[in-house]
Protein backbone atom coordinates (compact mmCIF):
# COMPACT_ATOMS: atom_id res chain seq x y z
CA UNK A 1 0.00 0.00 0.00
CA UNK A 2 1.38 3.15 -0.82
CA UNK A 3 1.33 6.55 1.62
CA UNK A 4 -0.78 8.37 -0.31
CA UNK A 5 -3.84 5.78 -0.35
CA UNK A 6 -3.51 4.76 3.38
CA UNK A 7 -4.20 8.73 3.93
CA UNK A 8 -6.68 8.60 1.51
CA UNK A 9 -8.34 5.29 3.06
CA UNK A 10 -7.78 7.12 6.63
CA UNK A 11 -9.45 10.50 5.64
CA UNK A 12 -12.23 8.31 4.11
CA UNK A 13 -12.87 5.59 6.87
CA UNK A 14 -12.44 7.89 9.25
CA UNK A 15 -14.99 10.23 7.77
CA UNK A 16 -17.69 7.84 7.90
CA UNK A 17 -16.85 6.64 11.29
CA UNK A 18 -17.28 9.91 13.07
CA UNK A 19 -20.57 10.28 10.84
CA UNK A 20 -22.71 7.56 12.52
CA UNK A 21 -25.15 9.97 14.44
CA UNK A 22 -25.73 7.95 17.59
CA UNK A 23 -27.08 10.81 19.44
CA UNK A 24 -29.93 10.70 16.52
CA UNK A 25 -30.35 7.04 16.72
CA UNK A 26 -30.51 6.88 20.30
CA UNK A 27 -33.23 9.69 20.49
CA UNK A 28 -35.06 8.15 17.60
CA UNK A 29 -35.48 5.07 19.74
CA UNK A 30 -37.01 6.71 22.39
CA UNK A 31 -39.47 8.23 19.93
CA UNK A 32 -37.72 11.96 20.33
CA UNK A 33 -36.09 13.65 17.61
CA UNK A 34 -33.35 15.09 19.21
CA UNK A 35 -33.38 18.19 16.69
CA UNK A 36 -36.24 19.86 18.67
CA UNK A 37 -35.34 19.34 22.12
CA UNK A 38 -33.35 21.14 24.60
CA UNK A 39 -30.44 23.29 22.62
CA UNK A 40 -31.38 20.74 19.65
CA UNK A 41 -27.70 19.55 19.09
CA UNK A 42 -27.16 15.80 17.73
CA UNK A 43 -24.67 15.01 20.53
CA UNK A 44 -24.23 13.63 24.33
CA UNK A 45 -25.08 16.43 26.17
CA UNK A 46 -28.30 16.99 24.72
CA UNK A 47 -29.16 13.42 24.45
CA UNK A 48 -28.06 13.67 28.76
CA UNK A 49 -30.23 16.58 29.23
CA UNK A 50 -33.62 15.33 27.04
CA UNK A 51 -33.53 11.24 27.96
CA UNK A 52 -31.19 11.36 31.32
CA UNK A 53 -28.16 9.81 32.42
CA UNK A 54 -28.55 6.30 30.44
CA UNK A 55 -29.24 7.21 27.05
CA UNK A 56 -26.62 10.44 27.51
CA UNK A 57 -23.84 8.09 29.11
CA UNK A 58 -24.22 5.45 26.69
CA UNK A 59 -24.65 8.49 23.84
CA UNK A 60 -20.88 9.86 24.91
CA UNK A 61 -19.44 6.10 25.12
CA UNK A 62 -20.43 5.62 21.80
CA UNK A 63 -19.24 8.84 20.38
CA UNK A 64 -16.28 8.84 22.23
CA UNK A 65 -15.86 5.11 20.94
CA UNK A 66 -15.37 6.27 17.33
CA UNK A 67 -12.23 8.42 18.24
CA UNK A 68 -10.86 5.48 20.19
CA UNK A 69 -11.86 2.94 16.73
CA UNK A 70 -10.78 6.15 14.73
CA UNK A 71 -7.16 6.11 15.98
CA UNK A 72 -6.76 2.24 16.01
CA UNK A 73 -7.78 2.29 12.57
CA UNK A 74 -4.63 4.71 11.37
CA UNK A 75 -2.56 2.35 12.81
CA UNK A 76 -3.62 -0.57 11.83
CA UNK A 77 -3.54 0.92 8.00
CA UNK A 78 -0.18 1.43 8.79
CA UNK A 79 0.76 -1.81 10.28
CA UNK A 80 -1.35 -3.93 7.68
CA UNK A 81 -0.45 -1.35 4.90
CA UNK A 82 3.49 -2.03 5.70
CA UNK A 83 4.02 1.38 6.53
CA UNK A 84 5.69 1.13 9.67
CA UNK A 85 8.95 1.80 8.03
CA UNK A 86 8.11 4.62 6.04
CA UNK A 87 8.43 7.91 7.52
CA UNK A 88 9.91 6.93 11.32
CA UNK A 89 8.41 4.07 12.45
CA UNK A 90 5.77 4.60 15.02
CA UNK A 91 5.49 8.36 13.32
CA UNK A 92 3.57 7.28 10.09
CA UNK A 93 1.18 4.81 12.22
CA UNK A 94 0.59 7.97 14.69
CA UNK A 95 0.46 10.23 11.81
CA UNK A 96 -2.55 7.87 10.16
CA UNK A 97 -4.13 7.91 13.08
CA UNK A 98 -4.17 11.80 13.88
CA UNK A 99 -6.18 11.48 9.89
CA UNK A 100 -8.10 8.98 10.98
CA UNK A 101 -9.54 11.29 14.26
CA UNK A 102 -9.27 14.70 12.64
CA UNK A 103 -11.42 13.11 9.75
CA UNK A 104 -13.98 11.22 12.17
CA UNK A 105 -14.58 14.63 14.47
CA UNK A 106 -15.13 16.30 10.81
CA UNK A 107 -17.60 13.71 10.40
CA UNK A 108 -19.00 13.39 13.60
CA UNK A 109 -20.04 17.50 13.55
CA UNK A 110 -20.62 17.46 9.75
CA UNK A 111 -22.36 14.28 9.23
CA UNK A 112 -23.61 13.24 5.50
CA UNK A 113 -26.32 11.42 6.85
CA UNK A 114 -27.72 14.66 8.96
CA UNK A 115 -27.11 17.17 6.04
CA UNK A 116 -23.62 17.69 6.57
CA UNK A 117 -25.00 18.78 10.66
CA UNK A 118 -23.57 16.90 13.64
CA UNK A 119 -22.47 17.40 17.29
CA UNK A 120 -19.84 19.41 18.81
CA UNK A 121 -17.09 16.32 18.50
CA UNK A 122 -16.13 16.69 22.53
CA UNK A 123 -16.35 13.19 22.99
CA UNK A 124 -15.01 12.13 19.87
CA UNK A 125 -12.03 14.13 20.28
CA UNK A 126 -11.28 12.31 23.80
CA UNK A 127 -11.37 9.02 22.76
CA UNK A 128 -9.26 9.57 20.02
CA UNK A 129 -6.53 11.79 21.98
CA UNK A 130 -6.36 9.00 24.29
CA UNK A 131 -5.46 6.61 22.15
CA UNK A 132 -2.74 8.86 20.29
CA UNK A 133 -1.26 11.53 23.40
CA UNK A 134 -3.03 9.54 26.63
CA UNK A 135 -1.20 12.18 28.86
CA UNK A 136 -2.76 14.99 26.92
CA UNK A 137 -5.99 13.61 27.43
CA UNK A 138 -5.68 12.99 31.01
CA UNK A 139 -4.84 16.47 31.98
CA UNK A 140 -7.88 17.64 29.42
CA UNK A 141 -10.69 15.14 31.64
CA UNK A 142 -8.75 16.36 35.02
CA UNK A 143 -9.36 19.97 33.94
CA UNK A 144 -13.42 18.71 32.61
CA UNK A 145 -13.77 17.39 35.54
CA UNK A 146 -12.98 20.11 37.46
CA UNK A 147 -14.51 22.52 35.78
CA UNK A 148 -18.13 20.97 35.58
CA UNK A 149 -18.02 19.41 39.08
CA UNK A 150 -17.38 23.01 40.27
CA UNK A 151 -19.88 25.25 37.38
CA UNK A 152 -22.76 22.35 36.16
CA UNK A 153 -21.61 23.39 32.74
CA UNK A 154 -20.92 20.96 30.58
CA UNK A 155 -20.06 24.00 27.50
CA UNK A 156 -17.41 25.66 30.19
CA UNK A 157 -16.17 22.39 31.00
CA UNK A 158 -15.39 21.03 27.03
CA UNK A 159 -13.88 24.61 26.08
CA UNK A 160 -11.77 24.75 29.34
CA UNK A 161 -10.52 20.77 28.09
CA UNK A 162 -10.31 22.46 24.34
CA UNK A 163 -8.04 25.18 25.26
CA UNK A 164 -5.58 22.94 27.50
CA UNK A 165 -4.86 20.52 24.73
CA UNK A 166 -2.29 22.30 22.86
CA UNK A 167 -0.49 23.56 25.91
CA UNK A 168 -0.39 20.52 27.45
CA UNK A 169 1.20 19.15 24.31
CA UNK A 170 3.57 21.39 24.50
CA UNK A 171 4.48 20.96 28.38
CA UNK A 172 5.11 17.31 27.58
CA UNK A 173 7.42 17.53 24.69
CA UNK A 174 4.94 15.74 21.72
CA UNK A 175 6.42 16.60 18.48
CA UNK A 176 5.21 19.85 16.91
CA UNK A 177 3.02 18.92 14.68
CA UNK A 178 1.19 17.06 17.49
CA UNK A 179 1.34 20.44 19.17
CA UNK A 180 -0.38 22.06 16.21
CA UNK A 181 -2.84 19.26 16.26
CA UNK A 182 -4.23 20.03 19.33
CA UNK A 183 -4.69 23.98 18.27
CA UNK A 184 -6.53 23.19 15.82
CA UNK A 185 -9.19 20.94 17.94
CA UNK A 186 -8.90 23.68 20.71
CA UNK A 187 -9.91 26.12 17.67
CA UNK A 188 -12.48 23.67 16.73
CA UNK A 189 -13.99 22.86 19.70
CA UNK A 190 -14.22 26.68 20.47
CA UNK A 191 -16.16 27.72 17.73
CA UNK A 192 -18.68 24.87 17.76
CA UNK A 193 -19.45 26.21 21.56
CA UNK A 194 -19.76 29.91 19.92
CA UNK A 195 -23.64 30.03 20.98
CA UNK A 196 -22.68 28.33 24.57
CA UNK A 197 -19.80 31.38 24.89
CA UNK A 198 -22.96 33.70 24.15
CA UNK A 199 -25.09 32.43 27.03
CA UNK A 200 -22.48 31.71 28.82
CA UNK A 201 -21.68 35.81 29.18
CA UNK A 202 -25.09 36.46 29.15
CA UNK A 203 -26.01 33.99 32.04
CA UNK A 204 -28.22 32.11 30.23
CA UNK A 205 -26.55 29.15 29.80
CA UNK A 206 -28.54 25.77 31.39
CA UNK A 207 -26.32 23.57 33.97
CA UNK A 208 -26.37 20.34 34.34
CA UNK A 209 -28.44 18.83 36.88
CA UNK A 210 -27.37 17.96 39.99
CA UNK A 211 -29.86 14.52 40.66
CA UNK A 212 -31.65 12.84 37.62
Amino acid sequence: MTPLLAFLLAAAGGYLMGAIPFAVVIARAHGVDIFTVGSGNPGASNVLRALGKGPGYLCFILDAFKGVAAAFLGFGLALFGDLAHASGGHSMGRMLAVTCLFSAIVGHSFSVFLGFRGGKGVATTIGGLFVIVPWVMLVGIGLWLAVFFSTRYVSLASITLGVSLPFTAVAFKYPMWISVLCLVLAAMIVLRHRSNIQRLCAGTELRAARKG
